[in-house]
């Protein structure tokens, strides 16, 4: 077993003004250790495994592709994030992936194009993007998730959102929150009041800073509407009971009646999930081009994953939902280590596998040690060890 203590590259020191060390990694990288990784591994299989339960069929995408793929259709509004390296064999640039959503969204317009819709697929794999963010400084991290691709209806929102909730919480994630934006209102409203695009961008940014006075100053006639966007975030049901309480363009306030009926429909499904709204929100949703979600729990600073609608390259609807494992992990309770049974040079093959046919996993010393042999399984990381006749603690 590997040391359960943090090791050198556990975390980057770029700004201590230290020399470089060996195995030191880059600011938002860091090696996952034992058990950790297992444990891990074991969450992302779980997820998928409730996937498939719900007829989601998993697909595999390559971590790296060509570039002008990665960023066709919405994928453009994730080039920032995007390594690039030049391919040796062809002189194209690749890109690493950032995101393996499109990815699913271009498998299903190629290879899986004559599949019978609504298609739905999941996925789960590393992702590397450019720069973290202050709420998640990691640049390498795992998604697993799933894509219902081919169908417009509420009724496909509502299946993603409490499949998700639902997923995370069979883990053993409490406290689950889900937050829904539509980050089409606010341009619907701007829109209607025939703001100019740079006005209307500016309007949207303070939006995203929930910034009143900046939103005042730059939204024109849309202010008052707008303001209110801001004031009304927070539980859903006093969210929307305010947002039907206001004089809204026509569509505009179609948007919030499709809210209504999913919140409606998602409480009515999950009720023991707390969801909120957050009508202004945009920031993070940038390829989507309808209802969005953030999933949360009590306890985890940040955010567990994210989804919501968006139109694939090939012009289909699609909804689906992105957990990110690393948050996922952080929100579970604390995992229980596994009993490890210490094997003394010279325990006979068939207890070992005895051992292991009941349930145990072993760690077998491959050369004679002298002293304590409880010492010796304790150095090695194990919590047990076999003395010939039972298993016994450490």
């Amino acid at each position: 077993m590997a040391p359960r203590g943090k090791s050198r590259s556990d975390t980057a020191d770029g700004e201590s003004g230290l020399a470089p060390a060996a195995g030191l990694l880059p600011a938002g990288l860091r090696d996952v250790l034992p058990p950790r990784a297992e444990w891990e591994a074991q969450a992302s299989e779980r997820l998928l495994a409730g996937f498939a339960r719900h007829g989601y069929a998993r697909v595999k995408p390559p971590l790296i592709e060509f570039e002008e793929t990665l960023l066709s259709g919405s994928g453009a509004d994730l080039a920032g994030q995007m390594f690039r390296v030049m391919d040796p064999v062809s002189q194209r640039m690749m890109g690493l992936r950032n995101d393996v959503t499109l990815q699913v969204a271009r498998i299903a317009a190629t290879r899986l194009r004559d599949a019978v819709r609504p298609l739905r697929l999941a996925y789960a794999g590393q992702v590397l993007r450019v720069r973290g963010s202050q709420l998640r400084p990691e640049r390498q991290f795992a998604q697993a998730g799933f894509e219902l691709i081919g169908a417009a209806a509420l009724e496909a929102d509502v299946e993603v959102a409490v499949l998700a909730a639902e997923a995370v919480a069979a883990l053993g994630v409490t406290g689950l929150s889900l937050d829904i934006t539509q980050p089409q209102l606010a341009p619907a409203i701007t829109d209607a009041y025939g703001l100019e695009p740079k006005a209307a961008k500016a309007a949207r940014r303070a939006l995203d800073r929930k910034d009143a006075a900046e939103l005042k100053a730059a939204a024109g006639s849309a202010a008052p509407t707008l303001l209110k966007l801001l004031e009304l975030a927070g539980p859903a049901r006093a969210a929307l009971d305010g947002l039907k309480a206001l004089t809204l363009p026509a569509a505009a306030a179609q948007i919030v009646a499709d809210l209504d009926a999913l919140v409606r429909e998602v409480s009515a499904a999950a009720p023991d999930l707390l969801v909120t709204l957050d009508p202004g929100e945009f920031r993070g949703f940038e390829y989507h081009t309808g209802i969005a979600f953030t999933l949360f729990a009590r306890n985890v600073r940040g955010e567990l994953g994210r989804g919501g609608r968006y139109t694939t390259p090939a012009g289909e609807a699609a909804t689906g939902f992105t957990l990110y494992l690393d948050s996922v992990m952080r929100a579970l309770p604390p995992q229980p280590v596994p009993q490890m049974v210490y094997l003394p040079h010279g325990t006979p093959r068939a207890a070992g596998a005895a051992l292991r046919r009941q349930g145990h996993a072993t760690w077998a010393a491959l050369a004679p040690e002298g002293g304590d042999v409880k010492k010796a399984a304790k150095a090695a990381g194990c919590s047990h060890w076999w003395d010939g006749d039972k298993v016994g603690p450490v």
